[in-house]
């Protein structure tokens, strides 16, 4: 028996295969898939922290402390236990501790032939924490110099709350480092000794007066009879934004107070995550309608060449080398829908790319984006082989 050549066969079975339901199937998946992968990148991009040190999200730490009810007289700070309990949230990167002087400040300056003097306190936190790093950040007590970073806003509340109606001249970030401090410090055993200072960094994250850590060490174990190192009344934690949502819930079950408002950032990556769910849910959505389409479309194709494919079966064409005609087609078909949805997908991503930039995100790996669209294609293209075959081989015993 002489076989029909290759050629006349595909003209044979392509006669009844729709142009208009192949492309309804291709408009409908590349729309689908594209929709998927834009929302698995824009995820990836929304999740994905490019922030740098001097970029938008430098200030991601928050100060800890618990809550005052009433008047209390034992000193409220957290034990060890609270510490490492915190230390294993999701949304903690990494905890610094106050520690506070054990002993009195009173501090001292001239300014304009006025002389100001006033009780203090001394804060300090590991280097680590501070937003900036004075060149003069070191402590010796041979030099007998104790260099200081003030919050900002204390000059802020000096030169526009305080100078002006006590006559004291209001000065700059450059002027108060240049002024001396002259410091008397006092210890539980009464013993003064005097300091001096000088104000050589302003920091925007502590709310506090704070020294070396090197200074609080020797200081508090100078002019304090106790050899025991005190709880930490306030902790400084930088949060990892992207899963900051979960700390709220952590901060009220537990009664602590959180100073700062960077955190509120986090909420940023949890609302983009949120919205690629939704594209993403959508572009599935798209997707198994699209499959329905070419499931259709293959049953009627089938169904209207039956006739043809029992007779190529009849002149002993195996179910298999007739199925290759259709099988080919389809991936084609799939191949060209999984490429134009890649290139959209990119295509679409240069419209965020700027944006994100700009709060810190983005720049993610495009390794997730393109694993799902091979495994898409793979997926959809094994179903399509199946359902041909399987279509082919009832004819087959049928016949």
């Amino acid at each position: 028996m002489k076989f029909i050549y290759q050629s006349d066969v595909w003209s044979l079975l392509r006669q009844n295969i729709s142009k208009g339901q192949i492309t309804g199937y291709a408009i409908a998946n590349i729309v689908g898939l594209s929709v998927i992968l834009i929302g698995i990148l824009f995820y990836c991009d929304s999740q994905q922290d490019n922030s740098q040190e001097d970029q938008f999200f430098t200030s991601d730490y928050i100060v800890l402390s618990k809550k005052v009810e009433g008047i209390g007289f034992s000193p409220i700070s957290f034990s060890e236990e609270e510490i490492k309990e915190l230390s294993r949230e999701k949304w903690v990167k990494k905890i610094g501790r106050f520690s506070s002087s054990q002993f009195a400040v009173n501090g001292s300056i001239n300014m304009g032939g006025k002389s100001l003097s006033s009780y203090l306190f001394f804060e300090s936190v590991p280097d680590e924490f501070f937003d900036v790093k004075p060149r003069d950040w070191t402590f010796s007590p041979q030099d007998r110099f104790v260099p200081i970073i003030l919050c900002k806003d204390y000059l802020t509340l000096y030169n526009f709350g305080f100078a002006v109606p006590q006559g004291l001249p209001q000065i700059s970030e450059e002027i108060v480092g240049a002024v001396p401090i002259t410091l008397r410090l006092t210890g539980e055993n009464m013993v003064s000794e005097y300091f001096e200072a000088a104000i050589v960094g302003f920091s925007s994250r502590l709310n506090t007066i704070a020294v070396p850590q090197s200074f609080m060490d020797w200081a508090n174990k100078r002019y304090s009879n106790s050899n025991n190192i005190p709880n930490a009344s306030r902790l400084i934690v930088q949060v990892d934004r992207l899963s900051s949502s979960q700390m709220y819930d952590y901060l009220d079950k537990h009664d602590i107070e959180l100073a700062g408002d960077k955190a509120e950032d986090g909420n940023i990556a949890q609302f983009l995550g949120i919205v690629s769910a939704v594209v993403t849910t959508n572009g599935i959505v798209i997707c198994i309608l699209a499959m329905f389409i070419l499931v259709l479309s293959i049953f009627l194709l089938l169904q209207k060449n039956r006739e043809k494919l029992r007779n190529l079966m009849l002149l002993g064409y195996h179910p298999q080398y007739v199925a290759h005609y259709y099988e080919l087609l389809v991936v084609i078909a799939n191949i060209t829908i999984t490429g134009l949805s890649l290139a959209i997908t990119f295509v679409a991503r240069t419209f965020w790319t700027n944006n994100l930039a700009a709060i810190g995100l983005g720049e993610a790996t495009l390794i997730p984006t393109l694993l799902f669209a091979l495994f898409y294609l793979l997926v959809v293209t094994a179903l399509d082989l199946f359902i041909i075959r399987t279509r082919l081989l009832r004819i087959w015993n049928n016949a």
